[in-house]
């Protein structure tokens, strides 16, 4: 399964360069079951365009365990305040 969030930042949010520490978040997931993860930039500046795509492939069954994780809520709680709206999809 394809765990997908689609993030826009506030415009007052410098997130590019966070983007290596948004990836270090992602990347050191150490759950049975999560495999790799990609971070796609948007490449057209709009103002309804969203700026980041951040994919994990998983399991399933990792799911539930990933929303628990430390990982999880450092992301959250250090980056909710600077975005201005995000979506979650998951696929197979």
């Amino acid at each position: 399964m394809k765990h997908c969030i689609l993030v826009k930042f506030i415009k007052s949010f410098d997130w590019q360069s966070e983007l290596s520490k948004i990836a270090t978040i992602f990347d050191s997931i150490n759950i049975n079951g999560v495999h790799k993860t990609e971070y796609l930039v948007n490449c057209i500046d709009r103002e309804n365009r969203y700026d980041l795509l951040i994919r994990i492939d998983m399991e399933k069954e990792a799911l539930e365990k990933y929303d628990m994780s430390e990982n999880h809520h450092i992301w959250k709680e250090t980056y909710s305040k600077y975005i201005e709206k995000k979506a979650i999809f998951d696929y197979e």
